[in-house]
């Protein structure tokens, strides 16, 4: 006899160790309220002002980039390395097989070279929480804010723009992936419809819904890579390594770097997730082997997949299948999976916007998006849906999933996976680091300004190119 809370224990679990877990700055949602007392039902005030003050120090000690909630169900290393396997092996890997087809050798050295590099800056970023063995800051903005009061703000900046990149680029990919199913259909037509379909994520507001979708989504994620790399094992006597370049494109390789840096800019969700270990100090050497797990991964499936479709290899690699009922039904698959993968980047930026700028007029800027009866107010969905259509928006006016990842992981993938950790780290350790040390941090932030700089100007160059021509 099948056992009525074995679902929902998975599904408890997921909601701890995987989707609560995965948001800086995490924020319970409405329905955690439901239980608490009705604001008003002394005659006080309501939500935005002192009636709430202690539900509010209540729900900002478990919110707080996740820190507080952490304590209540600590999770094993095992756990983290899920969390930041989630966080780095997204959807997007189905652009990586291009990136070998611009850079050869060269792409594959860089998935593995940033993945190097991602796991020092991370490993960086988690020192700078403690000073003298105690743990005196809990997020990356308050690492940021302990350099220069204010530049948390900045970094806050990075993140939404981190995950309203992510919105947009999954309906840019929907656009492309059926429009490859039905081309009578344009990909302007079809991205209008998706969006259409996901205007009911702004009803969102609770972490379990959020986390069935997105336990649906790592299903289908794990499915389908298993079916790509099978039918490129497949076809391995066809591989076409004479194809596989040495020589660099400079003006098309930066783009392709941008794309790998995008894939691997989990810093924002690491103070989170090490602060929800058992062991902390195991939280370095779990860093360590998800990193090297994503780029053995990332440079296989870039490898092969460009080995199996040579120069015919597509921007979605799905595309470059010869067989059209099985390009059709794999791009359909995909297209549910970049359906489900949209809450929970939506639901993180909705939450990280409510913190920060609409919990109540005594605390934030605006007033709260929840009445007295703890219900959203209707100005508040409003304001949901319209994000989303600015992502449709942007969508619309960016068609260009490599492009637009590109220049992406080139501005905000850099600055969060490269420059800052290093240079937070140097500035607050500075004093008790060794010569090899500052010079590592130096050499990083080099580096980071470096694929920054060159890769915003030849990653602007090949969108400015694509929106130019057309080139969708």
């Amino acid at each position: 006899m099948q056992n009525p809370t074995a679902g929902r224990r998975l599904q408890d679990w997921t909601n701890r160790n995987i989707f609560a877990k995965s948001f800086d700055s995490f924020d319970l949602p409405a329905s955690s309220y439901q239980n608490a007392p009705a604001a008003g039902s002394t005659g006080e005030a309501g939500p935005d002002c002192e009636a709430l003050d202690d539900e509010t120090r209540a729900i900002n000690a478990t919110s707080d980039d996740g820190h507080g909630a952490s304590s209540d169900s600590p999770i094993t290393a095992y756990q983290a390395a899920w969390n930041v396997t989630n966080a780095i092996q997204g959807m997007f890997i189905v652009g990586l097989p291009v990136a070998v087809k611009v850079g050869g050798w060269w792409s594959v050295g860089a998935m593995i070279g940033v993945a190097y590099v991602c796991y020092w800056t991370g490993a960086l970023l988690i020192e700078c929480l403690y000073e003298g063995g105690s743990k005196v800051r809990h997020s990356y903005k308050d690492v940021a804010d302990a350099v220069k009061p204010g530049l948390g703000k900045l970094v806050m900046a990075a993140q939404l723009t981190e995950l309203l990149s992510t919105c947009i680029l999954y309906v840019v990919l929907a656009g492309d992936l059926l429009q490859s199913c039905v081309p009578s259909i344009d990909k302007t037509a079809w991205m209008m419809l998706t969006t259409a379909v996901l205007l009911a994520t702004a009803f969102l507001d609770d972490i379990a819904i959020v986390s069935h979708l997105s336990l649906a989504n790592a299903i289908s994620h794990l499915v389908i890579n298993a079916v790509f790399l099978l039918y490129c094992l497949s076809q391995v006597s066809d591989w076409v390594w004479s194809e596989v370049r040495f020589s660099l494109d400079l003006r098309t390789f930066p783009t392709m770097i941008g794309v790998v840096v995008f894939g691997y800019t989990s810093h924002i969700f690491l103070p989170s997730i090490e602060a929800s270990m058992k062991n902390p100090s195991e939280f370095k050497w779990m860093l360590k082997w998800s990193h090297i797990m994503a780029a053995v991964f990332k440079a296989i499936f870039g490898l092969m997949g460009f080995l199996t479709f040579g120069e015919f290899t597509q921007k979605e690699i799905s595309n470059s299948l010869p067989n059209q009922s099985f390009k059709v039904l794999i791009n359909l698959v995909l297209v549910v999976k970049a359906l489900l993968s949209y809450p929970l980047p939506y639901y993180a930026t909705v939450q990280l916007l409510r913190q920060n700028f609409f919990r109540g007029t005594k605390f934030t800027w605006f007033s709260s998006c929840y009445g007295n009866d703890r219900t959203l107010r209707e100005w508040a969905l409003c304001l949901r849906i319209i994000l989303i259509l600015f992502t449709l928006m942007m969508a619309l006016s960016v068609p260009y999933l490599i492009e637009l990842m590109g220049l992406v992981g080139n501005i905000t993938g850099t600055m969060l996976s490269f420059i800052w950790p290093a240079l937070f780290h140097l500035k607050l350790k500075g004093a008790r680091l060794t010569d090899f040390e500052k010079k590592f941090d130096l050499a990083v932030i080099g580096l980071g300004v470096t694929v920054c700089v060159v890769g915003i100007y030849y990653s602007a160059i090949e969108l400015a190119t694509a929106i130019r021509y057309g080139e969708g």
